[in-house]
């Protein structure tokens, strides 16, 4: 490429626009049409839905100077359709984009630290999970990579630290320790830049900056080299995908790594992937006793057991509801039936970590998730969650796939999830702030006329069926016809307003 071409020159949006105009004419200055087929072609490669292909005009857009919000996901896209392949240019004009949008500076504020952080909450429970990671963690095992993936508020860094500080006892002092906040999850930003966290790891184990190379691959092998030989043990909390990871693997024989994050790694063939399931109720009622006192849950376990169940023993909502019974102590466990335990539990921090994941998420993910405040807490398939988008069933399956792959759905069976009462609950909120209730309307019509052409279909295919089946539990329809939605739902209140 000629040196002319150097995105990195540009500090405006504008300025980069003009260096993308001379790299459409460097590439032999194809067509807009050209260029937006070589973009279908490469989403449908990576298996995004036809929804999502931008249309000519969009295309076109983006060499258009005076844009206030572009589309920085196109404009790679873009990029890539006109240099073909070479990753490393596609980096420096990602690089580029990153500076222009004010992510870069984001992304090079990084948390790493040579310990572990202190101040641990209660952790309980785990036993089989525990026992399942140490032993894959134990000394003769080579370089150890261990994932613990599972949905916001699951638990994930306080297990991480509980192993972290259990493999530590008893070691001598000199063993090194690096620990790193991937912010894989955090909204207002991008995730750390791995560059950035090395250079980080690289001057905690000693390294002068004069010694530290600018290259990301020649960081990651004199990060390798200064742990060659040591039994480091390394923590990354809540890592954005397997690409941020890669260079932050030490590899190195008897290194130990632990990993958190709320996506499911699975390019990441180096790491043991570990599930980090849902508290089972005895469990829950640990935490709950933890938190909240023992003289609080006591008195009356079956209420307490009912307030897990509520809560879909989530941990982060555990511990939430504890605290608030310790603090509130005017408060009978009676108190907290279904409609304010679940609002407690979104307040204070639930929400927080839920609305998280979801600003991770592609558009029509964003849309299929609100939409299933539609649907009761059941299993859904590809066919319902087609219904409720209005969509080809191919297309809300991979929506499917991206809400399980982002934890925000559970995977029940290979092509069946289920959603997690808060989930579903903070799904509630968002259709309503999001949607318009003529389009909820719309979706509630389709979810009945799908709700009634398969219950025609599983009539006629079973000869063994006398009368007609119970209607679904969606199926609402008054005298007069018009859809209902029960009215204890957020959705069903906004409709009937």
């Amino acid at each position: 490429m000629p040196q002319v071409l150097d995105p990195g020159k540009a500090r405006t949006m504008d300025e980069f626009i003009a260096e993308l105009r001379l790299l459409k004419a460097w590439a032999g200055n194809p067509s807009i049409t050209e260029i937006t087929r070589r973009v279908h072609r490469d989403w449908q490669q990576a298996g995004r839905p036809r929804g999502e292909w931008p249309a000519r005009s969009t295309v076109g857009n983006c060499f258009q100077v005076g844009r206030r919000r572009p589309n920085s996901d196109l404009l790679m896209a873009v990029v890539q359709a006109l240099v073909g392949a070479d990753e490393a240019i596609v980096s420096l004009w990602r690089q580029s984009l990153r500076t222009v949008l004010g992510e870069a500076e984001a992304a090079a504020r990084v948390s790493a630290y040579d310990r572990l952080p202190t101040g641990l909450s209660a952790f309980v429970g785990r036993q089989g999970l525990v026992a399942r990671a140490e032993t894959l963690l134990s000394p003769g095992r080579g370089a150890t990579t261990v994932a613990l993936e599972g949905m916001a508020g699951i638990g994930k860094t306080s297990l991480a630290l509980h192993l972290a500080h259990g493999l530590l006892a008893g070691k001598r002092n000199d063993t090194p320790v690096l620990f790193a906040n991937l912010r894989g999850s955090v909204p207002q930003g991008p995730p750390a830049d791995p560059a950035t966290v090395l250079e980080t790891f690289l001057r905690l184990l000693g390294t002068t900056g004069d010694r530290i190379p600018y290259d990301l691959d020649a960081r990651a092998a004199l990060y390798r080299r200064q742990l060659a030989g040591t039994d480091v043990l390394i923590v990354l909390d809540d890592a954005a995908d397997a690409a941020q990871l890669r260079s932050l693997l030490p590899g190195t024989a008897g290194s130990r790594t632990l990993i958190t994050s709320r996506r499911a790694l699975t390019g990441l063939d180096e790491a043991t992937r570990l599930p980090v399931p849902l508290f089972d109720p005895d469990e829950s009622l640990e935490l709950l006793r933890a938190t909240a006192g023992a003289e609080r849950i006591t008195p009356d376990v079956p209420a307490a057991r009912q307030i897990a169940d509520l809560l879909g023993h989530l941990p982060l909502a555990l511990s939430t509801i504890g605290r608030h019974m310790q603090g509130h102590p005017a408060w009978t466990l009676d108190d907290y039936y279904r409609e304010p335990v679940i609002s407690l539990a979104l307040e204070d921090g639930v929400r927080t970590a839920l609305s998280a994941s979801d600003a991770q998420l592609p558009q029509g993910a964003q849309r299929l998730l609100r939409m299933l405040a539609l649907h009761p807490l059941q299993e859904i398939d590809g066919g319902t969650a087609a219904a409720l988008l209005g969509e080809p069933r191919a297309v809300a399956e991979y929506h499917l796939a991206t809400l399980a792959a982002a934890h925000l759905l559970e995977r029940s069976a290979p092509s069946r999830f289920r959603l997690h009462p808060l989930t579903h609950a903070y799904a509630e909120e968002r259709i309503c702030i999001d949607e318009p209730a003529s389009l909820i309307r719309q979706a509630l019509g389709r979810l009945l006329d799908h709700g009634r052409s398969s219950d025609t279909a599983m009539r006629s295919d079973s000869r063994t069926t006398r009368g007609l089946r119970p209607p679904m539990p969606w199926q609402h329809a008054g005298a007069d016809g018009e859809i209902r939605v029960p009215q204890q739902s957020r959705a069903g209140r906004v409709l009937a307003a």
